[in-house]
């Protein structure tokens, strides 16, 4: 932190500096500025390497640093309107618009601001990331020969054949493709099994970067109910007869949002109406990995239980370790394989070899499984403190299943509530939370919210966010209760007074 404090302040003072010499001129040399200000040869390198960037500073390796040369005058602007008609006008013959509409991706991938409690992250905060065992496996990675050269496009050969043994027993390397992360490989699978125009079941309410994915490939997605034994089988019948979709998209275990389990008795029903229909289910086995210690025995992947290759598989690295670490994959069995592989090498060519050469040595070391079993202790020690407060704070919200595994929890709001007045109370109140409206591609039965416990520094902030929600809560239903709730009529001849806002516990 140090360091980076001293390069900014050199590079404003050697901006500030820079009038005194033409362009084109010569700066003073590296030693003479690290004696001049009084900071090491590396801060004057970044400093000089920031002022380069921006196009200030040339530097010459072996004759030093100059003056950039003045720049032309600004170009006119640029009228871009025609974009309007042009990125519009193949709507008119698409079935459905390829409409790309990333918010709820955006709102997952945000950082709050300074001092709001993170109840709306999808990753595991940094005191639950492998750092040392990541950096480790980076380096040990780094001095492998060949780690820089040109990787097989399927993937390692060794990586593919850890993640298919994670999928059953009966699986081989041979049907597993390497992706970038969870979301490449949805997006990959999605435009190999539909065309554009065509339905695609999904569960409701399920994933928004799944939707997103869906809408984005002008696909339509049909919503199919879940309940706490996941997604329900009448009702999944019934959908692929009434649209003859191709395709179902499930997270049969620790369901997103609401952290339902596909039943054991469901599990054979879902993959039997899919086989009728002709139909392929993508499994999305996102957090497998973030199994709480206290969760009990859970069923392993579908995947695992379909010889005839209706199943799809997709699951990844990233959850359970860092939102950098995206390497995930595609294990599929026959003729749908071949084009999967095909559309992944045309996007992407093939994943980063170092990446994966990381990833490799982090799932092969000791450290590994010491880590699984750390964030399984930790995962539930934060789910059962925002479970409690939740429960003790704020006893009007429902919290209909506590999930086995995963990292958040799904709430029903009393009805009548307004679900994003609720969302930016909350975040005015110092915690950001996640509004349940993009989690349904049709109209929603009720507002909810989803709180996640993993991006947060422990039960501490836990408690701390569930009571600034309390406050949200305070303003927001107190407002829907309205008139109801006082019990005299209002007296016509009476002046309003101040109204009093609750102010957030920070």
């Amino acid at each position: 932190m140090q360091e980076r404090s001293s390069v900014a302040e050199l590079v404003e003072s050697l901006r500030a500096e820079l009038n005194r010499y033409s362009p084109g001129g010569k700066l003073p040399s590296s030693r003479e500025l690290v004696e001049r200000h009084r900071v090491s040869p590396v801060t004057v390198s970044r400093a000089l390497a920031q002022l380069a960037a921006e196009g200030l500073v040339v530097t010459r390796p072996g004759a030093g640093s100059f003056r950039a040369q003045a720049r032309p005058g600004a170009p006119r602007a640029g009228d871009t309107s025609w974009q309007e008609v042009a990125l519009s006008a193949d709507a008119t013959t698409e079935l459905v618009p390829r409409s790309v509409d990333s918010s709820a991706v955006l709102a997952c991938l945000a950082a709050p601001g300074p001092g709001v409690i993170e109840f709306n992250g999808g990753y595991l905060h940094s005191s639950l990331q492998p750092e040392q065992a990541m950096a480790a496996a980076l380096a040990r990675a780094g001095r492998r020969p060949g780690t820089w050269s040109r990787p097989p496009t399927d993937g390692l050969p060794e990586l593919r054949e850890w993640f298919a043994r994670g999928i059953g027993d009966t699986w081989t390397a041979a049907e597993v493709l390497v992706t970038s992360g969870g979301q490449s490989a949805l997006t990959t699978a999605l435009r190999a099994l539909a065309p554009p125009g065509a339905p695609v079941l999904v569960e409701s309410p399920t994933y928004p970067g799944m939707l997103a994915i869906a809408r984005a490939a002008g696909l339509r997605p049909v919503p199919v109910p879940v309940d706490p034994d996941g997604v329900r089988p009448e009702l999944l019948a019934a959908a692929f007869h009434a649209t003859g979709a191709r395709v179902f998209v499930c997270q049969p275990l620790i369901q997103n949002p609401t952290g339902a389990v596909l039943s054991a008795a469901r599990r054979p029903e879902a993959l039997r109406i899919a086989r009728e229909a002709g139909a392929f289910v993508v499994e999305d086995d996102f957090v497998r990995r973030l199994i709480h210690e206290d969760a009990g025995p859970l069923p392993g992947p579908l995947a695992a239980d379909d010889p005839d290759g209706v199943v799809v598989h997709v699951c990844s690295l990233t959850k359970a370790t860092s939102p950098s670490l995206r390497v995930g994959v595609l294990a599929a069995r026959g003729p749908v394989l071949e084009r999967l592989r095909a559309i992944h090498v045309v996007d992407c060519f093939f994943v980063a070899r170092p990446l994966q050469e990381a990833a490799l040595e982090l799932v092969g070391s000791p450290a590994w499984n010491r880590h699984l079993r750390f964030i399984s202790r930790e995962l539930r020690d934060r789910r059962v403190a925002m479970t409690t407060a939740v429960r003790r704070q704020l006893p009007e919200l429902a919290l209909p299943y506590i999930p086995p595994g995963g990292y958040h929890l799904w709430l029903r709001l009393p009805d009548g509530t307004d679900e994003q007045a609720l969302v930016s109370a909350a975040l005015r109140a110092g915690v950001a939370v996640t509004p349940g409206r993009p989690y349904f591609c049709a109209e929603p039965s009720a507002g909810h919210l989803r709180l996640g416990f993993a991006a947060v520094a422990g039960p501490q902030e836990i408690a701390d966010g569930v009571r600034r929600l309390r406050t949200a809560c305070d303003e927001v239903l107190s407002r829907r209760a309205g008139p109801e709730s006082d019990p005299e009529p209002p007296d016509p001849g009476r002046r309003p007074g101040p109204v009093s806002t609750p102010t957030a516990t920070r």
